[in-house]
């Protein structure tokens, strides 16, 4: 059998902490950023984990992670 391919798009979007939990990158941080309050800017700098919920679905996505 064959092995099983990654799904490219998540690949490049989605990683795993050292327990098995989905991170991820927030969004609203590329450009137009001088109306943004600097704490919402140092919030979203911040890596996010994936709620368990939605994980399962990355999870399909990715099968070696």
């Amino acid at each position: 059998m064959p092995k099983m391919k990654s799904h490219r798009g998540a690949a490049k979007r989605f990683s795993f902490t050292g327990t098995g939990k989905v991170k991820f990158k927030h969004a609203f941080l590329r450009h137009c950023l001088e109306h943004q309050k600097k704490t919402t800017k140092k919030k979203l700098m911040k890596t996010g984990i994936m709620k368990e919920c939605d994980a399962k679905h990355i999870r399909k996505l990715l099968p070696y992670g």
